[in-house]
């Protein structure tokens, strides 16, 4: 009879023993599953954070830099874009950016712009383009890329003999076709034609002045 008891009590201690380990088991899967949860809520924030702080990064960027600022390798580049891209139109780059137009000439638009080679500009007496790039000559500069530049599109075959444009200067210039072929005021040749996302370019190897 006494070994029975004693049997029964050391059956109770086992079970009162198993209760406890069973007890503390539970009590750290709790606190681990609260540690995972805790770390992925942490790694989420953390992402979360970053991609604000990018598209953040990004708005400011745009803001800064403008609309010709904008890094885009989707869609089809812009005037000023192709112009920067092209080696024969660094002179007209430069004095677009001198007369503050970039931004102007990326925007929606649409424009026409004949756009004078480097060679046209050189054909300009000595001293001619470092003049207009004087800070005291910007808006002379200006007027004259305004008289380069049509609010539409135009393509080169719709041009015709004769036909009038009325330029962003406010003044004309005047299509004349020669041997078949589309020119400005008569003598300046059109040589090539590229569109753009906003609009398009005439390239031309001669500068219009405004008469």
């Amino acid at each position: 009879m006494l070994i029975m008891t004693r049997v029964i009590n050391a059956t109770r201690l086992i079970d009162l023993f198993l209760l406890k380990i069973l007890i503390i088991m539970k009590k750290l899967v709790l606190a681990l599953s609260v540690s995972i949860l805790a770390f992925y809520s942490c790694q989420n924030t953390e992402n979360s954070v970053q991609s604000d702080s990018a598209v953040t990064a990004q708005a400011q960027s745009r803001d800064a830099l403008g609309q010709e600022g904008v890094v885009d390798d989707q869609s089809s580049p812009d005037i000023v874009k192709l112009a920067v891209a092209n080696a024969d139109l660094t002179t007209l780059v430069t004095a677009v950016k001198a007369a503050g137009l970039t931004t102007s000439l990326s925007n929606a638009g649409p424009f026409t712009v004949f756009a004078p080679l480097n060679s046209a500009f050189d054909k300009l007496p000595k001293g001619t383009v470092d003049n207009l790039l004087k800070k005291e000559n910007l808006g002379q500069l200006e007027d004259i890329l305004g008289h380069h530049t049509y609010v539409g599109v135009i393509r080169e075959n719709q041009f015709s003999d004769g036909q009038n444009l009325g330029m962003v200067d406010g003044k004309n210039i005047t299509i004349k076709l020669v041997d078949g072929k589309p020119t400005v005021n008569g003598t300046i040749n059109i040589v090539a034609t590229v569109p753009a996302s906003n609009g398009i370019i005439h390239v031309v190897d001669g500068v219009i002045l405004p008469e």
